[in-house]
């Protein structure tokens, strides 16, 4: 695969493709500015679209107001769980770490969309340890949209 591909965290992949399970097909530009919106429409344009897994500041990432030199200085409420890691950017990290062990897959990682949508359906099980420090009742709707969302994105399309 070529340097032409989307660098992606795990965790934006899943999230896109648990929205699609929702869903949501379309994204608007945020206040933060990042590039959910620009990213997630190429990925549900193109099943065959390039990814690269990577754990620092993805495609996503980099026009955000937070990306400071490749580091996430967002803040996220923890009090719901206090053993949740402080900071977003050690959050991110930690849900990152677990999809790639539970996919098999690791940074810098070449593969199509539609592949890892593949590994998702396979693999993602019940994701209430990936996400383990949210309430349960939040997971069940995450499973549930991200199974839907990879059903969804793997169904054939006219042009495939």
């Amino acid at each position: 695969m070529s340097e032409d591909a989307i660098y992606i965290k795990p965790h934006h992949f899943v999230d896109i493709i648990t929205g699609l399970g929702a869903g949501i097909t379309q994204y608007d530009p945020h206040p933060y500015g990042h590039a959910e919106h620009t990213v997630a429409a190429k990925i549900l344009a193109d099943p065959d679209v390039r990814l690269r897994i990577e754990l620092g500041a993805d495609d996503i990432c980099r026009p955000c107001i937070h990306n400071v030199d490749g580091l996430c200085d967002d803040t996220i409420d923890t009090s719901w769980r206090p053993d949740a890691p402080p900071a977003k950017r050690q959050w991110n990290l930690l849900i990152d770490q677990r999809w790639c062990e539970r996919v098999g897959i690791t940074q810098g990682v070449q593969l199509t969309a539609r592949q890892f949508a593949k590994l998702l359906g396979e693999r993602a099980g019940d994701i209430s340890d990936i996400y383990r420090e949210i309430p349960p009742p939040r997971n069940c709707e995450r499973a549930k949209n991200l199974q839907e969302g990879i059903k969804r994105f793997l169904e054939p399309r006219e042009a495939d």
